[in-house]
Parts: structure tokens; sequence; C-alpha cells
């Protein structure tokens, strides 16, 4: 039977579009990116195994021809995509219109080697109208779009490839460089110098509260006779001292507590009252980079959490395309909004006219529409069926178009000065006369102190001459503060201001930064570790071109021009990696020079001693002379979660007495009369009850909770620790339920019998040591969620003979069915309502059954329990490497593909090159 091929990336995007298409349309998914360069020895040809180049995957020598292969994984899809275009009487190419999609369809198109016509179906939401307007206006492939991105492909993957081994021989094994990530990396490892540097200064001020007609009001001390009272600004950061051109009165703490109480019973004279109108108009619609930015500050989503949601919103149908530069709304999209402002908000609230945006942003490109709802009419977030993060960031996109459609919000900044005595004082407020799109989004801020833009702060009516009461004059100490960490916002938003790589890889770009070990995620702040530091110093020493942000930024730029044919993509290749300036001379030359010692040597101020990168992590070292006078080499291992920012002189000298002398005790156990210790090791600091000994090889121990000081800890904590799990009751079901600390933290867990056992874990506000049964019950009340925090849409139950229940949840391919750590997914037009526990036990035991079992001993019975657990744990790995592959490596692996396009020789020449994921190797 003929009919249309039609294919996509993803079954999720198949199963929305598969019913907006007439019924001799098949549409198939290509579960990402089909092709790739060689993710390592084994994927090499065979007739390339002995090339020099092979491992790299770009031959040097022969204008950058890229070596594509196909993935084990994929070559199953791409033998599926060939039987279904079997038949087919014309091939839509339906791949996601920014320039990743374009490469994935040029390598289908390689690939496929179709026989009948192909066409490029291009949309930015999955509506009905959408994929009909783009039925009807069909384009060839874009080889353009191709080639800037493959050229970004090899340019990263000689970067990836070219400087890591450096790494692994120079630092540590495992290591990885990459265009963007490095240059990401040393921004993180800048500031923390920065903090490190930091030298804190203390000022002192005055506060006061004050009232007229029963209105309090706040007013801050700004003047002592004429001369501005000294604030956080005036002083140096590098000595804590008052900058030398500071013009400013420093108070003591015994001069302001004296001052308060004598301005407490003094006249106070209201001497200027100021009113000053302004407006404040809304933002503009998101992209990709405002909208990973304000997930982060107000749903505290990481990157990849905000790209992962906003990809299955995207591919079901909820929202437009989520890569985008752009901020541009289109007519339907601004009808749309409009008429919800006056549905819901009233006319008065509606802009005077449509209101458009222009982009702004260094380099912009990717689609040409802001992200926004879906439709030409919007769906309010409540009437989506959506639940959990989908449901706040779809909340999030809607609220946002919707305000760029609204009037501006009227203000009046009030300002209040007063006299009293030799001092002076202002009160500040913000009256808003007229809220405006105020009522539909207030956009959020890096700074966690700062007052919303659409928070009011009203002043009693005052005119001068008044008098107003003091009721309180408080005296106030302040200590000036290091500059803030980047979080994933504030690094998102440096990253684009520089023009550093492409907003649609910056989820990635943090992500390999926090997995390789470069950042650890603490508070929704990036800390860069000593292995970053290490690395950093490297860099900057011997590449520091590859680290500048101002030269990543004009390579971004080159790269943009290729594609519009301002540079040609080989001579630009040929000059960054060959020659005498060329990263391969570069990298042969300076090998030699770098020392392996110094470069994993890290000197930070203020410490006694250095700070080394060994095969386990990072090491104290310090020589100290011994008892008999002698010279001695101490090393003492450094817990992983201690970063540089928190290893100060204090912990230093604790970490390398308890090395030569021992833990320090914190007091004896009254029930065993052993001394209780607090010691540091690899995995962060730990209690410890009674020394080792012949008689004791394991005392009893456990770990502090995340976010317990070491030096805060009291005997009755750590006894309480020690003394874990703790009963806390029954529960009505039967049962015990437990509190205890585990690898990932505390929790609760309730014992249900047979072995069965349910646990959750507690929520920040929680302490493992406190919790009651109360709290316990609630806890396990609330849906368990599986893996990225989602919830299952359905529990089908236990089936006979196991003990884990059977759970269906939504992925971002799909429908699928889970229990354990083994997924399958649901068949084409199975809902989460129509799918039986003996249909998703066949489905879960088909999955097990196809794979191959690990490699145990066959010779007893007893191994196959263990071989049907291994082959469970692979199926299980197996579907969270996919599922995580299509998001970040399906990205990467098409781009590179359409690097070859039609010359004699049947490819495509490295014209058309892509951006590899930095760092991705």
């Amino acid at each position: 039977m003929t009919h249309t091929l039609v294919i996509v990336e993803s079954p999720t995007k198949a199963r929305t579009i598969r019913s907006f298409l007439p019924k001799d349309f098949q549409v198939h998914a290509s579960m990402g990116h089909v092709r790739d360069l060689p993710n390592n020895a084994s994927e090499i040809p065979a007739a390339q195994k002995g090339q020099k180049w092979a491992n790299l995957g770009v031959n040097t020598t022969a204008d950058f021809e890229p070596l594509y292969v196909i993935p084990k994984d994929k070559k199953k899809v791409v033998k599926e995509l060939k039987a279904a275009l079997k038949g087919a009487t014309q091939l839509l190419l339906a791949t996601d219109e920014d320039r990743e999609g374009e490469s994935i369809s040029w390598h289908l198109l390689q690939l496929l080697a179709p026989k009948v016509p192909v066409k490029r179906l291009v949309f930015h939401e999955i509506t009905k109208e959408a994929i009909a307007t783009a039925l009807n206006q069909t384009r060839d492939l874009d080889l353009e779009l191709v080639h800037a991105q493959e050229t970004r492909r090899i340019l990263d993957r000689l970067v990836g490839y070219t400087l890591s081994p450096l790494l692994w021989k120079k630092v540590a094994w495992g290591l990885s460089a990459g265009r963007v990530q490095s240059v990401s990396v040393r921004l993180l490892v800048q500031r923390e110098r920065a903090r490190r540097a930091f030298r804190s200064g203390s000022y002192w001020d005055l506060k006061a509260i004050l009232e007229k007609s029963s209105s309090p009001f706040e007013a801050k001390l700004v003047k002592l006779s004429d001369q501005k009272i000294a604030n956080g600004n005036d002083f140096d950061e590098t000595t804590g001292e008052l900058k030398p051109n500071a013009n400013v009165r420093l108070l003591s703490e015994k001069e302001a507590k004296k001052l308060a109480e004598d301005l407490h019973s003094a006249d106070w004279n209201v001497k200027a009252v100021e009113e000053k109108p302004t407006i404040r108009k809304p933002v503009p619609p998101f992209t990709t980079s405002t909208l990973q930015q304000e997930a982060n500050r107000k749903l505290r989503l990481s990157a990849r959490e905000t790209m992962r949601s906003a990809q299955g919103l995207y591919e079901r149908g909820f929202i437009t395309y989520m890569r985008t530069d752009s901020v541009h709304l289109s007519t339907q999209a601004i009808e749309a909004s409009r008429e919800c402002v006056e549905s819901r908000y009233g006319f008065e609230y509606l802009s005077k006219s449509p209101r458009q945006f222009s982009t702004k942003s260094r380099n912009a490109q990717e689609a040409h529409e802001a992200i926004r709802p879906a439709g030409e009419n919007f769906r309010a977030p409540n009437e989506t069926g959506l639940d959990g993060r989908d449901l706040s960031l779809y909340e999030l996109i809607w609220k946002r178009t919707v305000a760029s459609q609204m009037a501006e919000a009227r203000l009046t900044m009030l300002s209040i000065d007063l006299k009293v005595g030799e001092a002076s004082f202002r009160a500040t407020g913000k009256r808003i006369d007229f809220s405006g799109f105020f009522r539909a989004y207030v956009e959020g801020s890096d700074d966690p102190e700062a007052a919303l833009e659409g928070q009011e702060v009203l002043l009693p009516e005052l005119v001068v001459g008044d008098s107003p009461k003091p009721k309180n004059v408080q005296a106030l100490g302040h200590q000036t503060q290091p500059p803030s960490r980047y979080s994933e916002a504030s690094l998102v938003k440096m990253l684009e201001k520089e023009g550093i790589g492409r907003p649609s890889t910056y989820a990635s770009i943090i992500g390999t930064i926090v997995d390789r070990g470069y950042a650890n995620l603490q508070a929704n702040s990036l800390i860069p570790s000593f292995t970053a530091f290490a690395v950093t110093a490297l860099l900057e020493e011997h590449f520091p071109d590859l680290v500048d942000t101002s030269f990543t930024a004009r390579m971004e730029s080159t790269l943009d021009e290729i594609s519009t044919g301002k540079v040609q993509w080989l001579p630009y290749l040929e000059g960054f990696y060959k020659g005498n300036d060329g990263l391969e001379k570069q990298v042969l030359q300076r090998e030699g020079d770098i020392d392996p010692g110094l470069s994993r040597t890290i000197d930070l101020e203020g410490l006694p001693c250095v700070v080394r990168i060994g095969r386990f992590g990072a090491y104290l070292e310090s020589k100290r002379v011994s008892e008999d006078g002698e010279e001695e080499l101490i090393k003492a291992t450094l817990p992983q979660e201690m970063t540089p920012g928190e290893l100060d002189e204090e912990k230093v000298e604790l970490i390398l007495r308890q090395k030569t002398e021992g833990p320090e005790s914190l007091g004896l156990d009254p029930d065993s009369g052993d001394h209780i210790y607090l010691l540091f090791g690899q995995y962060g600091p730990y209690v410890q009850r009674g020394q080792v000994s012949e008689d004791a090889p394991k005392p009893k121990r456990a770990s502090l909770p995340k976010g317990v000081k070491p030096e805060e800890l009291s005997l009755d904590d750590a006894l309480g620790l020690l003394r874990l799990p703790r009963l806390l009751g029954e529960h009505q079901d039967g049962g015990k339920i437990q509190a205890g600390l585990g690898r990932f933290g505390p929790y609760v867990v309730w014992s249900k019998g047979k072995g069965e056992k349910d646990y959750r874990s507690l929520k920040g506000e929680d302490d493992v040591l406190t919790v009651d049964l109360n709290r316990a019950l609630e806890l396990l009340a609330m849906p368990k969620r599986g893996r990225g925090g989602r919830t299952a849409l359905k529990d089908l139950g236990n089936p006979k003979g196991s003990d884990e229940n059977i759970q269906v949840y939504d992925g971002p391919y799909g429908l699928y069915v889970k229990q354990g750590k083994v997924n399958a997914s649901l068949p084409e037009g199975k809902g989460a309502d129509q799918i039986t526990l003996d249909e998703a036990v066949e489905l879960l035991a088909a999955k097990v059954a196809s794979k191959k079992p690990g490699r145990r001993s066959t010779k007893s019975k007893t191994s196959s329990k263990s071989a049907s657990k291994s082959t469970s744990k692979s199926a299980s790995k197996s579907v969270s490497k996919s599922t995580s592959k299509s998001t970040t490596k399906s990205a990467s692996k098409s781009l590179s593909n359409k690097v070859r396009a039609t010359t004699k020789s049947g490819r495509l020449r490295a014209s058309a090159v892509k951006v590899i994921k930095p760092g991705n190797i």
C-alpha cells in the first residue's frame, strides 16, 4: 500500500503530529540523531582503524573530511526507517526547524538514499493549523544551515579531542575540554578566585521606625553633619578597607549606638517630599536563554530540566519550538495574547496597540518566533491537564506571553527626607497607581534580596514641616559580602551577553560541567571544584585564547558568518587547526613544557599547604617538622564535597591534625562508654563510635546530613545520627515506619512485609533526628516520583510473585511502564488508561528478554537469579542511556552526518560543519 513517509525525531512528536495528518501518511521517529563521529575506538570501521586521524573522527589531511558512523543503538532504527520507506511515494523530513534539525534531516537523506521525492516539512508549533500550513509550504533541504551546524561539530571535535588527552596526561584521567565548556568553567573559577581574595569590611548605620497618623514607616540614616554615611559600595574588596577616594563617614559600633540613643528622644522634621511618576514596560516573550534563566530563578529548575520539560511540551503541542533566539511574535500569537488579556483582565489592561519586540541578542538565529503557548487560542494553564513541573513551566510561558500585550504599569516613586539634629534620614517607597502587566507577570531577579518589581512599598501622607514620632531607632552592623557565585541563570545570562556558544547548547554545557566534576550545584549556586581550578590554570597559562571570552565570542561570530557564506569554512578550519599558530602544533610544542606535578598543584592564598589533584581526588600536602626535628611530608585526603571556596586555614589545620594525631573526641556515648569521633573521609565528614580495633574492625559510622556544618555538630546530634534508623511507629495498614540516613540523604521508610518497602526522601525543612510519625505518614501519602521528578500517571499494581509495583509514566519519548529499574515503552496508540497489568508484565518481560544476560557462571542454579538481575539491570541501563542520549547526544550525532555533501565521490565534503556539544567527548 502506497503512503507518504514522515520522519520526526521522537515518538512523542510522532504521536502528536499523526493526528493532524491524512490517513495515508505514516509517521516514524528517528530517535534523535542517526549518525555521528565515532564515540570510541570500537565504532571506527575496519577500513579506517589504522589511520592516525581515525580516533579524532576527522581527516585533517583531507580537507577535514568527517568520518560518520551509525552507533549500535541506532542501527535498528535505520533499518526500520528503510523498511518504512519501501512503498512510499514521497518522503517528508519533519525534524526541528533549527540548524540541528536541518542536520538530522540531511543525515537521514544520506543514509536512506530515497528514490522518491523528498521535501522538508517545517513548523514551529505542532497544531492542526500549523501542520496544514506546513504541508502546503514544503521546501528543499537548506545546505547552508547544514554546513553551519557541521562546521561547529567538527571544530568542537578538534578542540575537545586535541586538548582532552593533554589534560589526561597532565592533570587527571577522564577530564574533558571544550570550546564553550572550558570558557564557562573559567568564569566559575574567576568568580571563586574573587571570592577567596575578598576581604570583608564592617560598617554601621541606623534604621528608624517612625509613625504618622498611626501609619509606621522606615527610614535610614544617609548623612551625618552633611557627610555621607559609608555603605558596602564604599569598601575595597581586596583590603576590606574604605576606598582611598571615598569621602564618607564610617561610624563605629559605639558611635552608632550612642547616636541611636540620642535620636530616639529628639524632634524629627520632614524637610522634603518627592513623588516621581514612572512607568514599567513588560519584558519580551521568552527565548531559550531567558526561559532557562527565569525557570531557574522562579522554579529552581536546572537548564537541563527546563529544556527537557520544554521539549516535551513542544512535542505534545502545548508550546512553540523551544530553541530560539527570537522575541518576535506572530500576528496569530499577538491576537491570541490580546484575547486572553481582554477576557481575563479586562479591556483597560490591554496595551494601546499590539506590541512587537525586536531581537537584540548577539548572533541571533535558530527559529523565528519566541517561545509561547501553541495555537490560535492559548489554553489557560488550568485547562491543559498538565501537572507538576510541566504545568509550572507552561504557566510561566503563558503568563510572560500574555503580559507582553498588556498595558504598562504606572508607578510613583516616593522619597521623604527627614532631619533630626545633625543627622539626615531618608524613607523611600513605591506606589502602584495602575498595575498593568504586573497583574500577570513580574520578572525575577538574580539577587535574592532584591524586591520584586511589582511589590508596593507605601509611605504615609506627609508634607514639609510634619514631625513624625520615632517608635524605634536601631543601630545596625553590616559586613560587606563577597561577589555572588554564578547560578545557572546568571551563568546563562553571562554566556549570552558575551556571545559565547548558542543558547540551545547551554543546558548540555552546564550539565557536562557538573557531570564531569568541574562544579557542584549547591543551593542553586555553581561552585567550582579543585579540578576546575587546576584545569583552568593550565589552559590560562598555555592556551589563553581558548579560555578567553572575547576570542571565543569572535569564533562564534565567524561560525555564524560561515552559514551565510561570508566566510569560507575550509580556510577557517585550516587556520585554526594547522600552521605554526594552529591548535595541533601548539599542543605538540607545549606538551613537553607542561610539568604534570605543577599542573596538579593548586596554591590557594592563605593556606599553610598546597592542594594537589591525585588519582582519587584532591588532597592536602604539607611539610612539617617532626618531634625528632626531621622534616616530613604529610598528605591528607580532602572530602569529595569540599570545594576551594570552603577550604580555609582552620579546616586545613583540623584535617592535618586528624591525620597526624588522630581524631578528636566529641565526648562519650553514655550507653557504651565509647568515645564519639568526628572524622573527615573521602566522601565527607562523618561520626564514629569508638576506634578501629581487632575486636571492632568496623565501628558504627554515620555521615553528616547535607547542610550540617562539622564545627557546629554537638555530641547529642552525633549520638542521634549513630542511632539511626529510629522507629517512628506503626502504619495503620501494618508494618513499621522508620527514619534513617542513606546514600541519597535522609528518608522515611514503611516496611510493608515480605521484603516490600516504601521510601520517601525528607524535605529540606525536615530533620531526620526529630521527624515524627505524623510527618512520615504525610510524606508516604505523597505520590512517588520517577526519574526527572516525574509523577506516575497510573499504578497498575503488584504482579503475582513480584515485590514491586508497575507504574505508567510519561517521558520525553512517550508513555512507558516501569517496574524497579526496567522500563518498556507502550505500543503506539495505547494510552495510560488502556494498558492493563498483564499487558505491562508482557512488555517488561519482552524488554528484559531482548537484553543479553551479564557474564555470569551458569554452572549452578543459584546463578540464574543473579543473571536475571543482571539482565534486568542492563535493560534499565540501556533504556536510561537511550533516553538521555536522545536529548544530548542526539543533538550532536545527526549534525556531523550532514557534513558530507554531494560531490563526485558521493559525499558532502567537509563544507558543512556543526558545533559539537563542548566537552561531549
